[in-house]
């Protein structure tokens, strides 16, 4: 991930990324050492599990801890991805609002994905940082 999402990523002799530049979507930071970086999931594992994970194979939990295909996983400022902790985003959105239709589409995509459950709350906020995507150009 960190490989991934970084530019000019270093590594330590333990293959460890230790320094590089990373951009955080969450708010807009740009970070130079992997100390600062966080590795999080647009879907929390807490969210996840509460909106039905508990019932999966530890297999399929697995994949979706590690999912790095779909949008599940992205690299962010560690202090973001604290404040976010495993809240829905009625409790929290990211704090750069030019994010928010990236994040809300991630966190659908993510949920039908995996066919987790959406709350009223979490369909409420989701509606509102949707309506910050750009209108499509028609021609």
């Amino acid at each position: 991930m960190l490989e991934r999402d970084g530019t000019d990523v270093l590594r330590d002799a333990q293959c460890r990324a230790t320094a590089g530049t990373w951009h955080s979507e969450y708010d807009g930071k740009d970070l130079n050492a992997a100390s600062q970086v966080d590795i999080d999931h647009i879907v929390p594992l807490a969210n996840a599990w509460r909106s039905g994970a508990d019932a999966w194979s530890t297999a399929k939990r697995r994949d979706f801890a590690n999912d790095l295909t779909n949008p599940q996983l992205i690299a962010v400022s560690a202090t973001s991805d604290r404040a976010k902790g495993d809240q829905i985003p009625a409790q929290w959105k990211p704090p750069l609002r030019g994010f928010w239709c990236t994040y809300a589409r991630a966190w659908t995509d993510v949920k039908h994905r995996y066919g987790l459950a959406v709350t009223a709350p979490e369909k409420t906020a989701l509606a509102e940082m949707l309506d910050t995507c750009p209108e499509p150009q028609h021609s």
